[in-house]
């Protein structure tokens, strides 16, 4: 089993103009595509290859990040299924000449091995070792079941994560 802390992935990239929109604010766009990029060298070193994002949810846009802000982005794989993985993202910008350091943004992305052919490849469980990473090892199967199930793909009785939320023992 692989550790949680062996998916650690993080990115920074300073605002300029280019990556901004008429009030000069960090163009959504621009962060969701950095944040899949972070998040995919995450699962990419749980899978140790190729790996596709399927999936984005729980995106939160919390704050604005302003031209010029430094942006850090930080990810790591919260569980591994058979083929998928799911990882949490959190961003956070930075004003350097205040030092104000702000959170921004964060999310869920679910990415799938791939092998050499472009088939999805069974990855390497996950050993979640703190409490941080029980939580959110443990919370990962009811998000992907309520993303199953909303994609039409799971039904609630095959859904025990659900299950637990909506019919608590």
């Amino acid at each position: 089993m692989k550790k949680v802390k062996e998916s650690f992935a993080q990115m920074m990239e300073m605002v300029l103009p280019n990556d901004t929109n008429a009030i000069h604010n960090l163009r959504g766009g621009k962060i969701l595509h950095w944040m899949d990029i972070c998040s995919a060298i995450s699962a990419g070193r749980h899978a140790e290859s190729v790996v596709v994002t399927v999936s984005v949810d729980q995106v939160s846009f919390d704050n604005p990040i302003k031209i010029g802000d430094v942006v850090h982005i930080t990810s790591y794989v919260t569980r591994a299924f058979t083929s998928s993985m799911e990882v949490k993202i959190e961003v956070w910008a930075e004003n350097l000449p205040t030092k104000n350091k702000y959170k921004c943004n964060s999310a869920y992305y679910t990415f799938v091995a791939l092998d050499s052919n472009g088939k999805p490849k069974k990855v390497e469980a996950l050993d979640a070792e703190t409490e941080e990473e029980r939580n959110e090892f443990n919370g990962a199967q009811h998000r992907r079941d309520i993303r199953l199930f909303l994609a039409g793909k799971l039904k609630f009785e095959e859904a025990a994560g659900l299950q637990q939320i909506f019919r608590p023992s």
